[in-house]
């Protein structure tokens, strides 16, 4: 049967797919590839996926148990589609309700339902039964907590596309009636003001309530975000364990968007139990455990867990026999099963989702030492090193070597001394993939790479590193940005002669590409970096890669999860080394500044990156 219902949706998808284009008539329009800098058409002149191509975009679904790396994953994954420019916002179930609940308003003092709770608004309600646990008279109205709620792009500092989901729900004044710090208020402690396991309980009618509405208020708005924002993928960060919500989910979707819209569920499923112990220990540093004994918050935690248990059922059968697409992922990445994935950007997240480890490992990013041309202020060319460059080589060397060594000493402490349930203060657990003392040697002394690209100035910043110890590469993929006909000039001759063409680049550089032969723009950087993200992702090993500024400017875009505006305007000067180390809650982030006099690096501990004084460079 099944074979039949896929043979009969291809033979109604194909003329479809074939109709002419020439056609007024609504149609399925074709959904091939679109790549900002390399694609263009009349609905989509800078290869963005534009609002009408449906077709083309694609909603996200995470399903999986919590503390399965189902927020790890939704934000690797928007922070790798933004930075190739696909517009991605994460929309997270858990935040709404934890948002609602901090504007609940407590109900009166114990009694008889009186007129106030008669004239009770939606939000009102609902946080009645949030504290109360009961559900007030007369009958509860629809819910509709949607309010002033507007998805807000990611800044620079925090986590890539997530929704910021505001309840419109009034606050009650410090004192007045009706507040839990009234004397004259009979209070009761519901576990459920504070979403203990206990509101996670399948039986608790009152708690299932509010959740199946938060869910379905932040699937409402991430279509809104699809359907009529500019956003090309969304993504829903919730549990959706049972087939029901799931189910519930694609029909609201279908209703909603129509049948072209791409649907993906992808599941996390933690087997290892070491990694799913590092799971739970970052939980309890979350937003429902923060501040509070870890002992109690792991007892809670675990009985949260027992409660979506009990109708826990994995992606499987129902969505095969549905036609319904899915990625499940075992133990980030150890295991990956894909079921019927289509379209240009579900392909992108599955190559990009089956490149994924939780090895941790060093990523430094510097720019090589001063050059010739650097030193006359010209772009592109390549020059080789100045006698500056050379002794700034020959620090980088003696510096990363230290740090490695650094390094490994830390991580043999921090698996020396794990414990578990974790003390008060601990906050970052120990990595799963790091093998504890008196394991393999090899899995002590991690391998280091270190990478050019094939301009001279870049090479030559590499030689001082022994080839005994570190495995050097060249890479074209890291060659400095093509300035085309103004390859060798410097800023001023390109002003001069090049008057328009310069105007064009200062005001929008993103999508600028030099004209000319070879001539290229940081789009196009953006798309000859992909093999290498890809790989930084993918290897357990440490990497130096010793670039270029416009190079380095999108690697660190990438992993700052840094907004489109920032990219080519981000301050990369000479003599900055940048230290990037994966988290399983993001990236930890350190620089260092190269100081002449001592001849080493000096730690910036309040470093923050920031846009170029000069907007020409």
């Amino acid at each position: 049967m099944a074979a039949k219902i896929m043979l009969t949706c291809d033979a109604l998808r194909r003329p479809a797919m074939r109709s002419s284009s020439a056609a007024s008539t609504p149609r399925i329009r074709p959904t091939t590839l679109d790549i900002p800098g390399l694609t263009k058409s009349k609905v989509s002149p800078d290869g963005r996926i534009a609002q009408r191509d449906v077709g083309s975009k694609l909603v996200i679904v995470m399903v999986g148990l919590p503390a399965r790396g189902k927020s790890y994953i939704t934000k690797k994954m928007a922070r790798y589609l933004n930075w190739l420019q696909h517009d991605t916002m994460i929309f997270n179930v858990g935040e709404k309700r934890r948002k609602f609940a901090s504007h609940a308003e407590p109900s009166a003092a114990a009694g008889g339902p009186d007129h106030a709770t008669r004239e009770m608004s939606p939000p009102h309600v609902a946080a009645h039964i949030l504290i109360n646990g009961q559900v007030p008279t007369p009958p509860i109205p629809t819910l509709s907590l949607t309010g002033a709620v507007e998805a807000v792009q990611a800044n620079g500092t925090g986590s890539p596309g997530v929704a910021e989901v505001q309840p419109k729900v009034d606050k009650p004044a410090p004192g007045s009636s009706g507040t839990l710090d009234n004397p004259g208020t009979a209070v009761h402690h519901d576990p459920m003001s504070e979403h203990t396991a206990d509101f996670f309980d399948p039986a608790n009618r009152e708690a299932a309530l509010i959740r199946e509405q938060c869910a379905s208020e932040t699937l409402d708005e991430l279509l809104d975000y699809i359907l009529y924002g500019n956003g090309s993928v969304g993504i829903l960060d919730a549990t959706n364990s049972t087939i029901s919500r799931r189910k519930m989910v694609m029909e609201r979707i279908r209703q909603k968007a129509g049948k072209e819209l791409n649907v993906l569920f992808l599941e996390s499923v933690c087997e290892d139990q070491t990694l799913l112990e590092a799971n739970m220990r970052l939980k309890l540093s979350g937003p429902d455990y923060k501040d509070k004994d870890p002992v109690a918050s792991l007892a809670d935690f675990k009985k949260r867990v027992e409660q979506y248990e009990k109708k826990y059922v994995p992606l499987g059968d129902y969505e095969e026999r549905n036609n319904m697409p899915y990625i499940k992922m075992i133990d980030v990445g150890r295991k990956v099963i894909t079921h019927q994935i289509r379209g240009f950007l579900s392909s992108q997240a599955a190559y990009y989702l089956l490149n994924f480890n939780l090895a941790p490992r060093q990523i430094w990013i510097t720019r090589h030492g001063e050059s010739e041309d650097n030193r006359a202020g010209k772009i592109g060319g390549d020059s080789g090193l100045t006698e500056n460059g050379r002794k700034y080589a020959a620090a980088l060397a003696r510096f990363v070597d230290h740090e490695r060594k650094a390094w490994e000493v830390r991580q043999q402490d921090k698996a020396a001394n794990t414990h578990f349930p974790p003390h008060p203060g601990d906050h970052t657990p120990p990595n799963p993939h790091f093998s504890p003392l008196g394991d393999e040697q090899e899995e002590q002394t991690r391998n280091f790479c270190v990478w050019t690209s094939m301009l001279k100035r870049s090479i030559q910043s590499a030689e001082f590193f022994d080839e005994e110890d570190y495995e050097i590469k060249q890479m074209r993929m890291l060659d400095e940005l093509n300035a085309g006909l103004m390859e060798g000039m410097t800023y001023e001759e390109i002003r001069t002669h090049y008057a328009d063409e310069y105007k064009l680049r200062e005001h929008d550089k993103l999508q600028y590409r030099y004209p000319g032969p070879g001539g290229e723009g940081y789009l196009d950087v953006i798309n000859r970096l992909r093999p290498v993200i890809v790989e930084l992702e993918r290897m357990t090993d440490h990497c130096l890669l010793i670039t270029h500024r416009s190079v380095a400017r999108v690697l660190l875009a990438y992993f700052m999860g840094l907004s489109r505006d920032n990219v080519a305007d981000l301050d990369c000067p000479l003599g900055m080394l940048y230290s990037l180390e994966p988290k399983p809650y993001g990236v930890e982030f350190k620089a260092y500044r190269y100081n002449p006099e001592k001849d080493w690096f000096d730690y910036l501990p309040d470093f923050k990156l920031k846009k170029a004084t000069h907007p020409h460079v």
